[in-house]
Parts: C-alpha cells; sequence; structure tokens
C-alpha cells in the first residue's frame, strides 16, 4: 500500500526574545497567536503557535524562543526557506507593509512565480508568494484583511546534506509528486491546497548548525490516529527509524531523521488547538498539559511575559 501525505501540518523553529517573536508573527505578518503553552521536553521555555483563524494545519509555524541564545547557521539538514502563500493580488500590499516596518527585501522568481523574501528578526528565511488555491484566512489583524492575509503555508525549501537520498523520501515515502526542476531546485507538490509545494536545493553546501534563527523540524500531516499508526510502520518500512508515538495534546507525533538530516515529523490533524479551550479565546491564556498543571504559579512567574499588540 502505497500512502501519500496531505501536506505540511507545521513547521517548528527556535529564535530568541519572545516578545519580538509575538511582534513580528502577530504584529507584522497578522498571524493569530493560537496556542500558548510550554516545550513539553522543556518546560520552562514556550512553545507558540501561530496560523489562521482556525489554527488549521498547514497554516501553523511553531516556535521554542530561547532569550539570549546562541546563534544558529541555516544550511544542510534543515529547511532553509519557509514560504508563505497570499491571496491573488496581495504582494503588492505586502512589499508595502514590509517597507512601512523597515524590513529589507527582495523579489525574485522561482519557477514562473513572483516570490517577495526576507528575514524574520532572529534570522529565519521567509517568503511570500501569491496563489488561487486556499481559503482566505478571516483573521483581521491592525490594516490586514482578509483579501490580503496571509492564509498558511505556501510550502518550504528543503536544504539536504543528499538531496538525491531527501528525494527519494518525499516521492517514494512521503508520497509527493515531482513537478518540475529550475537551476539549483527541484519542485515537488502534495494533494493539499495549501502547506503543498517543496522545493529542493540540488546542490549540497554547509552544513546547519541548530540555534535561534533556524528550523528545528518539519511535520507532515496524517489523517487521524489509525493513519498515523499505518505511516509509523510504513516510515519502518522503508528504512527510516521512527520514533514511538509522542502525545503533544493538539496532536500526536512521530519523529525520523531522513537520510538528508532533516527532522522530519508526521503529526495527526486532530483533535487540534480548540479542544481545551475555545475557538474564539485561543492563544489568551497559558494552557499547560496535564503533567505540568502543578508548576503553573512558578512557571508563569519565571516565563517571559508576551502580549500582542496593534502595531498599525
Amino acid at each position: 500500500m502505497k500512502k501519500q501525505t496531505a501536506g505540511i501540518h507545521h513547521i517548528t523553529a527556535i529564535v530568541g526574545h519572545p516578545q519580538e517573536n509575538v511582534d513580528f508573527y502577530a504584529g507584522v505578518l497578522g498571524l493569530r497567536l493560537v496556542k500558548k503553552t510550554v516545550n513539553f521536553d522543556d518546560p520552562e521555555t514556550y512553545h507558540l503557535y501561530f496560523g489562521n483563524k482556525a489554527g488549521k494545519p498547514g497554516t501553523i509555524i511553531t516556535f521554542f524562543p530561547w532569550s539570549n541564545a546562541y546563534k544558529g547557521r541555516i544550511g544542510d539538514g534543515q529547511v532553509g526557506v519557509t514560504t508563505y502563500v497570499v491571496p491573488e493580488g496581495a504582494l503588492p500590499f505586502w512589499v508595502n507593509r514590509l517597507a512601512k516596518f523597515s524590513i529589507p527585501f527582495k523579489k525574485a522568481e522561482r519557477f514562473g512565480e513572483q516570490v517577495v523574501q526576507f528575514d524574520d528578526p532572529h534570522g529565519l528565511h521567509i517568503e511570500l508568494v501569491a496563489r488561487k488555491d486556499g481559503e482566505r484566512n478571516e483573521w483581521v489583524s491592525g490594516d490586514i484583511t482578509s483579501e490580503v492575509a496571509i492564509k498558511g503555508f505556501g510550502g518550504a525549501t528543503l536544504y539536504s546534506s543528499f538531496p538525491e537520498e531527501t528525494e527519494k523520501v518525499l516521492v517514494d515515502v512521503l508520497g509527493l509528486q515531482k513537478m518540475a526542476e529550475e537551476g539549483d531546485y527541484r519542485r515537488y507538490q502534495s494533494t493539499a491546497e495549501i502547506g503543498n509545494i517543496i522545493d529542493l536545493k540540488v546542490t549540497p553546501g554547509l552544513r546547519g548548525q541548530m540555534g535561534v534563527g533556524t528550523v528545528h523540524h518539519i511535520a507532515w500531516r496524517a489523517k487521524d490516529d489509525t493513519d498515523h499508526l499505518e505511516w509509523q510502520s510504513y516510515v519502518a518500512e522503508h528504512g527510516q527509524y521512527v520514533t514511538d508515538v509522542k502525545d503533544r495534546n493538539y496532536f500526536n507525533a512521530i519523529y525520523f531523521r531522513e537520510p538528508g538530516k532533516i527532522l522530519f515529523e508526521i503529526a495527526t490533524d486532530p483533535p487540534g488547538f480548540a479542544h481545551d479551550e475555545s475557538l474564539e479565546t485561543m492563544g489568551e491564556k497559558l494552557m499547560l498539559p496535564a503533567q505540568y498543571e502543578h508548576y503553573r504559579e512558578k512557571l508563569e512567574q519565571s516565563l517571559i511575559p508576551i502580549e500582542i499588540k496593534n502595531l498599525d
């Protein structure tokens, strides 16, 4: 039985000061803070989730903010670029918005598409692309309306230590379809309307170093718990060492490091982010898993306070 992921579930990165992270992704990019929790493996560190209004898979970027931590280096063995998709005709708005906040950017073209490239405050490479597919994001923030708001991920660019081996995993394991090749990149597509385009850099470079300003892992979608267990067996059958299932409260997760050294996760779409707080109030309160609830007072005192600001 051949399996096929719908596309990207989420992307997780390491950043610096949490308020700078919130100001950029909520204040400048207009994403919704859908969950404020802690790193389950390091509970004295936030785990912040940003996405569309409903926090749907394919829209979620998550962060471990490590204030004053060492700087990483983007390179092979990592997601090199995170791509967001906006509605057709919205790129001029975003060019003006980046200029308004004095964020340097470049315009480029790849596979016949215009992209706007820039970095976040901690060095992550971001780009915007306009496409028709994908539902509008109804989360309204400052001057950002649903007509121009980020819909979710357009995709990602992978930097691999062994691109040919990474391609085999993308196609033979995850079920992506190879679409095109242009210059130093190959393009692959999954079935979802967003989070569905993966570009693979085919020339290896310098190995990345984990730290602030780098992506920790990229997660792919599983439909439910049954599908997830099938994925666990399927990945193992294809020669990859895969972890036990980890309960992340908002999804279940398994992990494997593909041969190109990029950490891959497969995560379930359910239960989602509204099962422990309402859709209307998501992101307002610090939410803790049961094993850390008795540390709430201590954690609320030690975590750096953050707030959502209207930067417009």
